[in-house]
């Protein structure tokens, strides 16, 4: 098995350092959140400022711990492309693994394609590691979640790096301790992370500073785009304005300065507060700022069954913090539909295991996203 992949040639990047000044982005989730200053971008944006002196280097990492790829697609355009990426680094392969394949394959698929739209801009998918990996690692198997990446990246040219594999191999070489790697299963430290940091620099390095690199295609992208692999991608799907929401009860629109993450929040801390909206698609999915304080919601389409939210709450979690998605249907008939939500603390039928891990009644409604 291969670590690095070189496909489309980075000729949007080589551009910009011929330019003077490159943007460089990120997303994915904890292992590469930009908060953390030893994860594997940093030791990659030090290689770039070193072997690029005269260019501006621009960083964007939009990365959020405990997110996926569903929640990127709606992101995709306020952290990355409006932000003018002309790289972006992209780290799903393990906070999507526990996502249906076919949901995740749909939703990769619309990020991505949302990144090579019109004047595009390259993208480069690197894949890290958790324990549910291990077994098909050791075996010399592709993880499943790393394999449908790969798929994408042959369909659209996308250069990839199995930074995982190379962590493991020096492992397995005795070059690094496990606990070096992962002291705690799934967040690689200093050493590990600039063990993930290596090979995307080697990668980088045959892109950027090999003539060879000249000689292969640039990955397509605007009207050069293939055929979606899948047509029920999300690459369509967008945000509902938070004004088209409708309230009752002690609500309020604010800028939310508690994450940059989220622009506004209708926010309410009244149990019984209830919104409603209407929107024409077959999916929906809504994020909210969760953690401790927050309380549960429950909700219901188009006049149907009541359903309960019921988010886990871990024992790391803060008061709040967490950009939490939760989809509430992708296979609508594409009609007009009305979604209304309420505002609850415990389990209406009377839930005490419920009540008692909720410790506030808070609610941030930050995202109403709508697939097309």
């Amino acid at each position: 098995m291969d670590i690095i992949h070189h496909r489309g040639a980075l000729r949007r990047t080589q551009a910009a350092l011929q330019s003077g000044v490159l943007t460089v982005g990120f997303i994915g989730g904890s292992i590469t959140d930009g908060r953390v200053d030893w994860n594997w971008p940093e030791p990659v944006c030090a290689w770039l400022a070193e072997t690029f002196p005269n260019v501006r280097l621009q960083v964007e990492n939009a990365a959020i711990g405990a997110t996926s790829s569903d929640q990127a697609v709606f992101r995709a355009r306020r952290d990355l492309i409006e932000r003018g990426c002309d790289l972006v680094f992209v780290e799903y392969a393990v906070n999507d693994d526990g996502l249906p394949a076919d949901r995740r394959m749909r939703t990769r698929e619309g990020l991505l394609r949302k990144l090579l739209k019109g004047e595009g801009r390259d993208v480069v998918f690197t894949y890290t590691y958790s324990q549910a990996m291990y077994t098909d690692m050791l075996q010399g198997r592709m993880p499943a979640s790393i394999a449908d990446f790969e798929r994408l990246a042959d369909h659209y040219q996308i250069g990839s790096v199995w930074m995982a594999l190379h962590a493991l191999q020096e492992v397995q070489r005795g070059c690094m301790r496990w606990e070096e790697w992962l002291p705690d299963g799934l967040h690689p430290q200093f050493r590990g992370s600039f063990s993930y940091a290596q090979p995307v620099i080697a990668f980088l390095q045959e892109e950027l500073c090999a003539a060879t690199a000249l000689d292969r295609p640039a990955i397509p992208t605007g009207d050069a785009l293939p055929v979606p692999l899948n047509p029920a991608n999300w690459e369509n799907a967008y945000a509902l304005p938070l004004a088209d929401v409708r309230v009752e009860g002690p609500w309020s629109l604010r800028r939310w300065l508690k994450t940059v993450w989220m622009d506004q929040v209708w926010h309410t801390t009244a149990l019984g507060s209830r919104l409603q909206f209407n929107f024409e698609g077959r999916g929906l999915l809504l994020g909210v700022d969760f953690g401790k304080n927050a309380g549960e919601f429950r909700y219901r389409l188009d006049n149907g069954e009541w359903k309960l939210s019921n988010f886990d709450r871990p024992d790391w979690l803060g008061s709040d913090g967490w950009y939490r998605v939760l989809l509430i249907a992708d296979d609508l008939s594409e009609k007009s539909h009305h979604f209304e939500l309420e505002v609850v603390h415990s389990n209406p039928a009377g839930d005490y295991a419920l009540a008692s891990r909720c410790a506030g009644t808070a609610f941030n409604l930050a995202l109403v996203g709508i697939i097309p």
